[in-house]
Parts: C-alpha cells; sequence; structure tokens
C-alpha cells in the first residue's frame, strides 16, 4: 500500500506548534488534492489544511483540540484504495493506532522529566483540573493547562505570569522557569530580549451581569485581539494627529479610469491601493514613522510592509500585509491587496500573508465614519486611519478672489507612538500624504 504522510505545515517562521481545531474528513474518506482536510488554528491566524494529494484517509494521529508541532505526522493517506475498500479495515486501522498512540505515549512519558509532561499525560490531566480557564481572557494552550493543573497552579496565578511568545503568550519555557522558581515567588523571564520593559496589566474591575442580560463567550480571536490591544496601550503613548484634505482630484480622477480598469484587468479599484501607494512613499521620506522600538534601541525598517485591518463575518478583525509596497506599481498592489481581502473574509489566509507589517491602515470610511483613533498594531510605531469621503463646501482660492465650491473632503488621522515619533515628524508625514492627494495626477494611468 503506497501511502503520504499528512504533516504539519511551517505556518511562518515564529510558529512551532499549531493546535487542530475541526477535522473535515475521518478515516475512511475518500480525499482530492486540494480538499480540506482540517484546520488549525495559532497565535496568529486560523487556516485551512487541504490535501496535497488524492487518494483515502485511512489514519488520524490527532485529534481536534490537541497542538501538533511544525514538521509532525498528522494523518495518513492511501494513495492507491478507495472508500470501499478501507471500510473493512478502518476499525483495524483504528486499533493499530490506538496502540501505537499508547506505546509512544509511555515512552515519551519515561522519558521526560516531571515537569514536562506529554501529550498523554495532558489530556488524563485536564480532564481532572479543576481550574476553570474559561474565566480567564488569555489564551492557554492545553500542553500549559497540562502543566498548570499537574503543578496547582490556579488560574489567576497562571495569568501573572509573563509570557515571551508572541503578543506575551506564555510557553511552556516560561512555565517551567516560573515553577523552578516559585519557592522564593520570582518568576523567571526567559525572554531573549531583555531590553524590553514588562508592562503589568492593572486589575479589571468587577462586572455583574444583570437580568435579562445576556453573556456572549468571546472567541479565541476575539481574545487575542483584545489583549494586543491592551497591550499595545501599556506599551506606547498614544497621541493623534488629524488632517483634513481636498481629494476631489483623486475621486474624479477613479470615477474616470474604475470602469475600464474593472473590464481590463478583472480588479475592482478602491480607494484603498492609491491610499497604500501614497502611505509606501510617505514612509520612504519620513523613515522614522517606518520603524520599531526596542527598549532605547529605535529599528529603522528597510522594507516597507502594510497592513489593512480587514473586517471579518465573524465581527473579528485581521490585519494581511502588502509586502514590499513600495516596489509595486498601483496595478500590483491591486491585485495583492484584493487577493489578501478575499482570502481574509473567506478564512484562506496563511500566517505569511499577516507577518511582517510595519505600518498598519485602518479604513474607518468603509463605514460611513468620519475618522477614528486607532490603537497602534505593536510593534510598529504608527497607524493610519481613513475617513469617509464627503462632498462638503470649501473655500477655493482663485486668482479673481475666494469662491465657496463644493468639494471631496476626506479626514486623516494618524495615532502615533510618541516615545520616538514626535508632533513634527507625524505632522511632516500627514502633509505630505495630504498633499499628494490633493494634487493627484487625473492623467495617471493604471
Amino acid at each position: 500500500m503506497a501511502t503520504f504522510d499528512i504533516i504539519m505545515p511551517k505556518m511562518g517562521e515564529s510558529v512551532l506548534e499549531a493546535t487542530i481545531t475541526k477535522w473535515f474528513k475521518k478515516v475512511g474518506d475518500a480525499v482530492e488534492e486540494e480538499d480540506v482536510l482540517f484546520e488549525i488554528a495559532t497565535d496568529k491566524v486560523d487556516s485551512e489544511i487541504p490535501s496535497p494529494v488524492d487518494g483515502v484517509l485511512v489514519k488520524v494521529l490527532f485529534e481536534e483540540g490537541a497542538v501538533v508541532p511544525v514538521g509532525e505526522i498528522i494523518a495518513v493517506v492511501d494513495l492507491d484504495g478507495d472508500a470501499s475498500s478501507v471500510e473493512v479495515e478502518t476499525e483495524t486501522k483504528s486499533t493499530e493506532t490506538k496502540t501505537a498512540e499508547t506505546k509512544t505515549a509511555e515512552t515519551k512519558t519515561a522519558e521526560i522529566k516531571d515537569t514536562e509532561p506529554s501529550k498523554a499525560k495532558e489530556t488524563e490531566v485536564v480532564k481532572t483540573s479543576t481550574n476553570d480557564f474559561s474565566d480567564t481572557e488569555k489564551f492557554y494552550s492545553p500542553l500549559i493547562k497540562s502543566i498548570a493543573s499537574k503543578e496547582n497552579i490556579s488560574v489567576n496565578e497562571l495569568d501573572g505570569i509573563q509570557g515571551s511568545g508572541h503578543n506575551g503568550r506564555l510557553k511552556k519555557e516560561d512555565l517551567l522557569g516560573y515553577i523552578q522558581n516559585r519557592g522564593s515567588n520570582v518568576a523567571k523571564q526567559v525572554s531573549a530580549e531583555p531590553t524590553k520593559v514588562s508592562v503589568a496589566s492593572a486589575p479589571a474591575p468587577a462586572v455583574n451581569a444583570g437580568e435579562g442580560d445576556t453573556i456572549v463567550k468571546m472567541d479565541r480571536m476575539r481574545k487575542l485581539i483584545a489583549d494586543h490591544m491592551v497591550m499595545s496601550k501599556q506599551v506606547s503613548p498614544h497621541v493623534t494627529n488629524f488632517f483634513e484634505v481636498d481629494v476631489t482630484p483623486l475621486v474624479l480622477w477613479r470615477n474616470k479610469v474604475k470602469a475600464d480598469f474593472q473590464k481590463r484587468e478583472g480588479q475592482k479599484l478602491t480607494y484603498m491601493p492609491v491610499f497604500i501607494d501614497a502611505v509606501a512613499k510617505a514612509l520612504k521620506q519620513y523613515p522614522g514613522i517606518n520603524a520599531s522600538t526596542d527598549g532605547t534601541n529605535i529599528i529603522l525598517r528597510k522594507n516597507v510592509n502594510i497592513g489593512i485591518a480587514v473586517s471579518l463575518p465573524s465581527g473579528n478583525l485581521i490585519v494581511p500585509v502588502v509586502k514590499n509596497a513600495d516596489q509595486k506599481s498601483l496595478l500590483g498592489i491591486t491585485v495583492d491587496m484584493n487577493r489578501l481581502a478575499d482570502e481574509a473574509r473567506n478564512n484562506k489566509l496563511s500566517p505569511d500573508d499577516i507577518q511582517g507589517g510595519t505600518f498598519t491602515i485602518s479604513n474607518f470610511g468603509s463605514f460611513g465614519n468620519l475618522t477614528g483613533t486607532p490603537i497602534i498594531n505593536q510593534p510598529q510605531v504608527a497607524i493610519l486611519a481613513t475617513g469617509n469621503i464627503e462632498k462638503k463646501p470649501a473655500v477655493l482660492e482663485t486668482p479673481t478672489g475666494d469662491v465657496i465650491a463644493i468639494r471631496h473632503i476626506m479626514m486623516l488621522a494618524l495615532t502615533y507612538d510618541h516615545r520616538i515619533v514626535d508632533g513634527a515628524l507625524a505632522g511632516g508625514f500627514l502633509k505630505y500624504l495630504a498633499d499628494s492627494f490633493a494634487k493627484f495626477d487625473m492623467n495617471r494611468t493604471v
């Protein structure tokens, strides 16, 4: 029997493991190339994983909820089989799988120290745990929950441990380091970046639900967003500058070219690609905005990777990234942005699609809002809000005197990290950006 091993794919440079959240196929099911096999979740993105081959799924090594390292074999596909030929073998394969898993778990249990329980132990411990992890807003992997339960670490105590993972996520090494120093109440800082400042969260006030109120649990992504937003406000002193800009030339140009552009390229031309193109040019002129802060060091980014905040059908938010936007034409940016937005709404983004951003744009105007004061997407130092474009009366200077005319007006808002970005730098960046819209070339080709 020729078989093909399905392994946990690499989900980005910093992602070492992922949680299987859903299986779309079961043992005995026929699969075709590109059929979705299972869904995974990392601390960055949820992704559906397709089958790279045709065949029949004959073995599943990890169930839903399991945390699987990158490169681990997850399932096996019989390349020669069909659904009818596997029906008789399904029970045998299931038994063989369980036996193999049990032996593997026993071997690992014997080899791993008491402070590092195996996945086989993990399931058993979680079932007997008295910790109610639904009471915490933080995301903890099953392995972390297992270790905490074994060591009698309460949820409140767990919440107080500083994590070194993405967005402060608690990793196994952090928890084991804490356990080693627990007797002296010293939490070991495992982070390889000692210059970063640890930020303590203020306790949230107690809130009671009243009669008739409905309680809705945050899903995993909403919890991650909440943690990221709170962390950003605690880390960076936020300041926002506003700029009202006349975008009439831009509006007239788009109205003139959008129909032919869509017919020729098969792409819808919105304002966002123009915003991205202008922001990329502005970031090259003002590199202090395309930066990050690492303790007392300022990192000026070479690449110009612009993230776009996209609303999902679930009500959550994700920020796919247009990479190297300064090196792309307006057509290239449009194609990239439309693809990312479509894949975001259909849960098809890969972790690489949302990593590496150096600046972010949030389009409040897509909801008809005048403007907004967005929260910085750490570790970036600034974020731009674009507002709704509205017709308003405006004073125009002409050779024969001032006149009042109807113009297309948009509000820009730049929120920035006042630790390293001052008002002069932010103001200059906004002015450059506003001028590029107000003086837009109406003869520009795309």
